[in-house]
């Protein structure tokens, strides 16, 4: 019999997934597994599961909620060096890395390939010795996740997101930065830059089209200091997948990666606080197995 642990955030996205719980158990019984469930309640009380848990888990781990989610999920598993796939039910706000594999919100979809039981390795980033799944990012817009409250996403979805940045553009001033990227030294005036796995960020799926999340390299995408009407152009053009051919956009691939301000600022791993800059952050290359699509 397969076991797998379920780890799922009851307030993700809309707040639905808790009322399909018993449909999740019957398709994994009636794959012929066992599952066991866990509410998320706080921050960090993701790894003691896992710790109790690892010898249960013998099939794999499953999770439910957003890139937030994710991302403790993936560092509690890897700090406690547990070697067994993950799968994915994107029912958060954003899912991106989700979405680049090409997970869909249909849930039997989701358990079909979970229990099917083809996986593969994928690449994560370690920034300062945490772990990230999807972005490391800072400047403007990337603590928007942190600042929307709860009910508002739960209503408008993403879209909340977007109206919180937006109210940010008049007040945002540049940050000085000085970027090392395996070798090649930047120092700029930007407004943001997102250190990316996947390339789908935000759910954009071609910020970084030529990122791929097995490839040893992370992408990082620089935005210059502009104007706003300069900067409103480029969200046009990002929308239509043009923004590579910008010169407001420094878009290049690394393994290793520092960044340093002389501001305090705080950055953000796949939508959750991440620590305060300077930033050391390098490739983790085939560290994580993901359930997938045969």
């Amino acid at each position: 019999m397969k076991k797998y642990g379920l780890i799922y955030n009851p307030v993700a996205g809309d707040a639905r997934f808790k009322s399909r719980l018993d449909e999740i158990i019957e398709l994994v019984q009636l794959s012929g597994g066992l599952i066991l469930p866990f509410r998320t309640r706080y921050k960090g009380d993701v790894r003691p599961f896992i710790a109790k848990t690892k010898e249960f888990a013998t099939a794999g781990y499953i999770v439910a909620g957003g890139d937030g989610t994710m991302h403790e999920v993936i560092n509690a598993m890897l700090t406690e060096a547990v070697d067994v796939p993950l799968g994915i039910i994107p029912s958060g706000t954003c899912n991106d890395f989700a979405s680049h594999l090409n997970f869909g919100k249909d849930l039997p979809q989701c358990i079909h390939v979970i229990t099917g039981g083809q996986w593969r390795k994928v690449d994560v980033g370690q920034v300062n010795g945490e772990y990230f799944l999807n972005v490391a990012s800072a400047g403007l817009l990337t603590a928007v996740a942190h600042t929307v409250e709860p009910a508002l996403k739960n209503t408008l979805g993403r879209m909340a997101y977007y109206f919180k940045g937006l109210g940010e553009l008049p007040s945002f001033r540049s940050l000085h930065v000085k970027i090392t990227a395996d070798g090649q030294s930047i120092e700029e005036d930007i407004l943001l830059f997102l250190v990316m796995n996947s390339g789908m960020v935000g759910s954009f799926p071609t910020l970084a089209p030529m990122a791929k999340i097995d490839d040893g390299k992370l992408d990082l995408l620089v935005v210059n200091k502009c104007s706003i009407p300069e900067l409103m152009g480029l969200f046009i053009s990002i929308f239509t997948g043009r923004h590579t051919a910008s010169n407001l956009i420094r878009h290049l691939q690394a393994a290793n990666i520092t960044i340093e301000c002389d501001e305090r600022v705080e950055s953000d791993l796949d939508g959750e606080r991440g620590p305060l800059l300077p930033l050391t952050i390098s490739t983790v290359t085939n560290k994580l197995k993901v359930f997938c699509l045969p």
